[in-house]
């Protein structure tokens, strides 16, 4: 009988993907990076427990794109500066990216907020631009001229938080209380340079970024990076306190009740 596809894989499948999977060459991407100084009490109200606001309310947009083997990928994630206990880190509330397979690792291992979307990085000369949009909305844009290069950082670990859940199947609640992910990113960065220019954040109604704005900006940077990540379980949270809050993984909250009508499967 020929394969059946959909069939058990075995063991020795199953340990050579794991092994490919971990000994994947490093990974560059080239982009835009932003932060900015944004409003305090907007920055604390996007915070579920128990992360809490740092000493500067700060946002940062990355807009990438990433030299995958075989097809490139548009990479985004807009964050704010969050802390949980003494480990401060980003908390990220919409990750756009161009291709499912990046979407779908992140957001089934890690709770990473990613969705499908546009991811845009252009250099003509000096000018550079990148964009986030989704729903035809360039809800963000990074605009700006290099104006210098700048040192290259040390090797560095980074952290951002996720928040892992399964919505429950009778629409309750979760099936199970959610947990609060560090993943921790191990960066290098092989290119780096001073970018003058602004941030541009449009009204969406999928994706409000622009309650955020752009108070006092601190620096925007174009460079070379790469980084490996790893994730780890901080803690089990509580999921009547985040309850509120899983609207920011989704366009329309009800689309988690959403299921084929009844005779079609």
């Amino acid at each position: 009988m020929a394969r059946v596809r959909y069939g058990a894989r075995t063991e020795a499948e199953i340990t050579a993907a794991r092994t490919a999977s971990s000994e994947l060459p490093d990974i560059w991407s080239t982009g835009l990076v932003a932060v900015w100084e944004s409003d305090p009490d907007a920055v604390a109200a996007v915070l579920p427990p128990p992360l809490k606001p740092t000493a500067r309310p700060l946002v940062r947009v990355s807009i990438s794109k990433v030299d995958l083997p075989g097809y490139p990928l548009g990479a985004g994630s807009f964050a704010v500066a969050a802390a949980h206990g003494d480990v401060e880190g980003w908390y990220p509330l919409v990750m756009p990216m161009t291709h499912e397979r990046a979407l779908i690792g992140g957001r089934e291992v890690f709770g990473e907020p990613k969705k499908l979307g546009e991811v845009t990085v252009e250099r003509d000369g000096l000018v550079v631009r990148g964009v986030l949009a989704r729903h035809g909305i360039a809800f963000v844009e990074v605009r700006g001229a290099v104006s210098g290069s700048l040192p290259l950082p040390e090797p560095a670990q980074k952290t951002d938080f996720y928040f892992k859940f399964l919505p429950a199947v009778d629409g309750s609640g979760f099936d199970a209380d959610p947990v609060l992910v560090h993943c921790l990113r191990d960066e290098k960065v092989r290119r780096l340079e001073r970018v003058t220019g602004d941030v541009v954040l449009r009204e969406s109604m999928y994706d409000p970024v622009a309650d955020l704005p752009v108070r006092g900006l601190v620096e925007i940077t174009f460079g070379e990076k790469t980084s490996g990540q790893r994730g780890r379980v901080a803690e089990r949270v509580s999921a009547q306190a985040l309850l509120p809050y899983i609207h920011q993984r989704y366009d329309d909250p009800r689309q988690i009740l959403d299921g084929p009508p009844e005779g079609s499967v």
